[in-house]
């Protein structure tokens, strides 16, 4: 079906189509939800070529990718693509060397001049994120996925990781833990800075001192979960419970736990943030898995919902999400062994 025979049939004129399925603000909600429904009633999907060239619009949203953390990032990719590809948007990925800080401004720059994207989305903030004022200044739109404190104005999407991880290690406490391990995420990121803000003051408010010894950082995967999980099990008194940062993080603890003959729930306790994969379930885990849960390709889809909000006129200021955290209880969080270690 052509246009002008699309706005012929639903009785508006080519020009309020284009504007309403292009996103213009100048074009009333009202009036967008009726041509995108007679649209999908009616199967008429527009000339994406034809568009772009009318808009001056790319069609597609630029990511940067590192490999740290590619587990979750193909699952937010995932949420991304089934929002974004509803309105004919393709995403942009650009791979980045991982702990780069100069490579990883050059992508971003090299991708909001390009002119190939119409938006950018940026991962794992910084409390000062240079990113977010490189964009700012290029007049590019972008979201982050996560906070940041730079005076810099931006929309921004993120969880409570203060409140996950204080709420996980409250949950040990009450059971009678003391000497809980800490397995976070890579140092000088905002996210990581929440997560050891709200260990501490779970620990501060029951007068237990924090100990830097139990507390590491790194990426999440089997491996890291593993090395740091076996460092701080061979210390004398060793931890009863970990707090773990992902569900990568995670296997390598059972593993490292298995590996000193140690039972997961009996003689050490797990929670670990999960970010709900479907190739990696929480319940599936032996024993299931205790966990804070926040959907990261729900927040993938609303990303990119957000972003459409913005290519269409919606101030980026007024856009602050913070989600809550799940605390799901299972069998891996359980009593703190009668005869603890010395």
């Amino acid at each position: 079906m052509k246009l002008k025979e699309f706005a012929l049939k639903i009785g508006l004129s080519q020009t309020t189509i284009s504007r309403a399925l292009s996103g213009y603000p100048e074009v009333s909600e009202a009036t967008r939800t009726r041509v995108m429904d007679e649209a999908n009633r009616l199967g008429y999907r527009p000339n994406i070529n034809a568009v772009r060239l009318a808009t001056g619009r790319a069609g597609a949203i630029g990511v940067a990718m590192s490999q740290a953390g590619e587990y979750q990032f193909s699952e937010f990719m995932g949420g991304m693509a089934e929002r974004l590809g509803r309105e004919d948007i393709d995403i942009l990925v650009s791979p980045m060397a991982e702990q780069d800080s100069r490579d990883e401004l050059q992508i971003y720059k090299r991708l909001a001049e390009s002119r190939r994207v119409d938006a950018m989305v940026i991962h794992s903030p910084r409390p000062n994120d240079p990113r977010i004022a490189l964009l700012h200044r290029l007049k590019i739109p972008f979201i982050v996925h996560g906070r940041s404190q730079t005076d810099v104005p931006h929309a921004w999407l993120d969880i409570d990781n203060e409140g996950a991880i204080r709420r996980a290690t409250d949950h040990l406490l009450d059971l009678g833990h003391r000497r809980i391990a800490l397995i976070n995420g890579n140092e000088g990121l905002t996210f990581t800075r929440h997560r050891d803000l709200g260990y501490r003051s779970a620990l501060q408010a029951r007068d237990i001192p924090y100990d830097a010894g139990i507390v590491g950082h790194g990426n999440f995967t089997d491996e890291v979960g593993f090395r740091l999980a076996r460092a701080a099990l061979a210390m004398q008194p060793r931890p009863t419970a970990f707090v773990a940062g992902s569900m990568m993080t995670t296997l390598g603890v059972y593993r490292a736990a298995r590996s000193m003959n140690l039972g997961i729930g009996t003689d050490i306790s797990v929670i670990a943030h999960d970010d709900v994969f479907p190739y990696l379930t929480a319940e599936n885990m032996a024993p299931s898995l205790s966990t804070t849960r926040s959907s990261i390709r729900a927040a993938g889809s609303r990303i990119a919902d957000l972003l459409l909000q913005i290519l269409a006129g919606r101030d980026p200021v007024e856009i602050r999400e913070l989600w809550p955290v799940e605390l799901i209880l299972r069998d891996s969080s359980k009593p703190a062994p009668l005869d603890l270690p010395a």
